[in-house]
């Protein structure tokens, strides 16, 4: 390890060096505790007895050498810190952890494992002008073996679940929520204790590997949730590792979180080394495919608040970060969760940039839900709430997300936020998904949103998939698929994403009917979408085509087969629309979406 690049904030090998790592003449264990008094590693090896480690280098690391340890044993640092306290620590650079509420560390075998994915690594990467069709999950909740509380499917088990799901339903990418170890399930994986540790909730990480190779086998990309803001609170893991506020920082006023766990002091040089080390060890080691970063409004202001002022060092590491992890794994795609209105966030580094691929559109996602919870009539108000967007969209590259948080908390699911009655919010959701999929952008959707589910997501549940023995349901699951393949299949949906010349206004004010239409280019490709969420049926509409001189049916979210109410359209003649100098008089449903191909 280069010591000098640890301290200053460049190292991002960290974990081959520190940890837990066979040699020939046995196991040697090494950990980073500049405060501490003494350290023992305890373990099934020496009884639990207690072996002391030694200073090394410059006295801030120990080292440890126990020739009978051996993989799949379990251990720990007892430390005796600055303070005088004694507690038994799991490794910060362990590879594996004991499932909650057990803490200690698992030895793990360190062998090659053949992914068989190099056709795949060559061909993937950030894809400005690829599909991008993500479907988020958690991996405890999506499917699940019983109604029994721990009973979960391990990787192995969920990817090859996952494999004819994606591709039936048309997702290219699977985001799953942090699967770094974690003490508490209800925090989803968002306070983490083993930053190098694949929970043990599913598995191994020999199995977590073969679920990505899986994935890779059939074409599908796998991002990771990576949380470098903050950490458990659970004095066996970071906090307070040798007595000292190691990991985080010393003063509560921005040492403690919003969400009460501990924020990483991203100033210190170990800390970024630390972080850095764990984003390129799931990238290196399990060949994920990208990282979504949580909470990035948190790193680049202080405690999230602009009137706080930005936090420098933590930006600085943003930059280290991404530059680094772009050197090492040029294809990888890195996204940030980001709620600021700061500029830059997917600008190169080399160009005062933050360096990430995507930013979450957190403002077309508020103003598109409020536009869809409030009644027809205050629409016609709102009406520039889903024009807004494109104000702004060509300043950052965008991910237009429909994650977790959305499905939650009492903020009621996607399909129950639409407007009205239960059976009124169907036709509204198909309209704003195909809104959504022909918006520039890349897409994310929440599991348990394609099947129309009124419940919100609780972590100890599977999804409701009983719900599609109701017609309502199942027609909807079936619109979400064909919507999917659509989007995949027709590159003017995606491949000028981040083109001004990709998308078009066609008509954008039509406020007291709620009509809005627009248009989408991509490989000599042009789809026309036509909006109407006025909640009246709006007969005739004319919309100008430039340049068109017929239009062709892709997609009527008014049709029977998705719960609607037009019929037969597969042998009708609205399938086929002739303009006359450009111009189309097309009749739309209450609440309906279309789009055209236009030739």
């Amino acid at each position: 390890m280069d010591f000098y690049g640890f301290y200053t904030g460049t190292e991002f090998d960290a974990y081959r060096y520190l940890g837990a790592h066979c040699q020939e003449t046995g196991m040697v264990f090494r950990t980073f505790a500049p405060g501490a008094r003494s350290i023992d590693v305890i373990g099934e090896f020496n009884s639990w007895q207690g072996s002391g480690m030694r200073k090394i280098y410059d006295g801030n690391f120990w080292e440890c050498l126990i020739p009978d340890a051996k993989p799949g044993q379990m251990y720990k640092y007892r430390i005796t810190g600055a303070d005088g306290s004694c507690r038994d620590h799991a490794d910060p650079y362990g590879f594996a952890m004991e499932l909650r509420p057990h803490s200690a560390t698992f030895i793990c075998e360190e062998e090659a494992f053949d992914f068989d994915d190099a056709s795949w690594m060559k061909k993937r990467g950030a894809g400005m002008d690829k599909p991008f069709n993500i479907y988020e999950i958690h991996a405890g909740s999506w499917k699940r073996p019983s109604d029994e509380p721990e009973d979960w499917y391990n990787y192995e088990e969920l990817g090859e679940k996952l494999v004819p799901y994606l591709k039936e339903q048309g997702y290219n990418f699977v985001e799953i929520m942090p699967l770094a170890e974690h003490p508490s399930d209800e925090s989803w994986g968002y306070q983490i204790t083993g930053f190098f540790s694949p929970t043990s909730r599913y598995g191994t990480p020999k199995q977590l590997k073969h679920m990505v190779k899986l994935l890779h086998s059939h074409n599908i990309g796998v991002i990771m949730d990576f949380v470098p803001v903050h950490f458990a609170v659970d004095d066996y893991a970071l906090w307070n590792y040798d007595g000292t506020a190691l990991y985080e920082y010393p003063n509560q006023d921005v040492g403690k979180s919003e969400w009460g766990s501990c924020n990483f002091m991203h100033s210190r040089g170990e800390v970024r080394s630390f972080l850095q080390s764990a984003a390129n060890y799931w990238l290196t080691e399990f060949h994920f495919d990208g990282l979504r970063m949580d909470a990035i409004s948190n790193m680049i202001y202080w405690q999230g608040n602009p009137a706080r002022g930005e936090n420098k060092g933590a930006v600085l590491f943003l930059q280290n970060l991404n530059q680094g992890l772009k050197m090492r794994h040029p294809s990888s795609v890195l996204i940030a969760e980001d709620s600021t209105a700061r500029p830059d966030i997917t600008k190169a580094v080399s160009e005062g940039g933050l360096g990430f691929d995507y930013k979450w559109d957190m403002g077309w996602m508020n103003d598109t839900l409020s536009y869809f919870q409030s009644s027809p009539e205050q629409r016609v108000e709102r009406y520039h709430k889903l024009t807004f967007s494109m104000q702004y969209y060509y300043q950052e590259n965008y991910l237009l997300p429909l994650s977790h948080d959305e499905n939650v908390h009492g903020k009621a699911t996607i399909l129950q936020k639409m407007n009205g009655d239960y059976e009124g919010k169907f036709p509204q959701a198909r309209a704003f998904y195909l809104y959504m999929y022909g918006h520039p952008g890349k897409k994310l959707n929440f599991m348990g949103n394609e099947l129309g589910q009124m419940r919100e997501w609780d972590e100890k549940r599977e999804q409701d998939w009983d719900i599609l023995k109701y017609p309502v349901h199942d027609a909807f699951f079936r619109f979400m698929r064909d919507l999917n393949r659509l989007y995949l299949k027709n590159p003017a949906f995606w491949q000028k994403d981040y083109e001004q010349e990709g998308f078009q206004w066609l008509d954008c004010h039509q406020e007291s009917r709620c009509i809005y239409a627009f248009e989408r280019k991509g490989q000599k490709q042009r789809i026309v979408f036509v909006f109407n969420f006025s909640g009246t049926e709006q007969n005739p509409y004319t919309v100008k085509v430039p340049g068109a001189h017929r239009l062709v049916l892709l997609m009527d979210t008014d049709r029977d087969i998705y719960g609607g109410n037009r019929m037969g359209l597969e042998n009708s003649t609205e399938k086929s629309i002739d303009l006359v100098s450009g111009v189309a008089d097309l009749s739309l449903a209450s609440f309906s979406g279309q789009c055209y191909l236009a030739e």
